[in-house]
């Protein structure tokens, strides 16, 4: 962590594809301009309970890994353009635990994540990946929060 706890050198932005995470991209970037701070682009792969029943061992992580990497590198050219110091990971894992993870191995000084903003039921049931982030995070976290724009 650098000296001056303002000076930020390392950002971790966690996407999903979603327009939260997006949107999250852009504040990212936001606060990595002033530093010239690099951009760390993190996708997790989250773990698919296969049946047993199947037979047969599907290692799909490979191919979803490459894949991902090729739509990190989609968003990067489209919403970072020439923005130099930025680098795509993939990880694979439970959410929350390999941002933290992430966050603590690459020494981020902040991570931006974006939150759907879900309450009540649907809290409940899907839980907040980014609240979880941010109660066990090694370092500040900004959650933006997606507004729609009206058509």
């Amino acid at each position: 962590m650098p000296t001056d706890p303002l000076t930020v050198h390392k950002v971790l932005v966690p996407l999903d594809f979603s327009d939260p995470s997006l949107q999250a991209l852009q504040y990212a970037r936001r606060f990595a301009e002033p530093s010239k701070a690099e951009l760390i682009l993190l996708y997790v792969i989250e773990p698919v309970a296969y049946p047993a029943e199947l037979g047969v061992v599907i290692n799909l992580d490979a191919d979803l890994a490459d894949r991902a990497l090729g739509e990190l590198e989609k968003l990067r050219l489209q919403h970072l353009g020439d923005y130099p110091a930025t680098r795509s990971l993939v990880r694979s894992g439970v959410a929350d635990a390999e941002i933290i993870a992430t966050a603590k191995d690459e020494q981020a000084d902040l991570i931006v994540i974006g939150t759907h903003g879900f309450s009540g039921l649907k809290h409940l049931l899907l839980g907040s990946t980014a609240e979880r982030v941010v109660r066990d995070a090694p370092c500040p976290v900004l959650t933006v929060r997606h507004h729609a724009t009206k058509a």
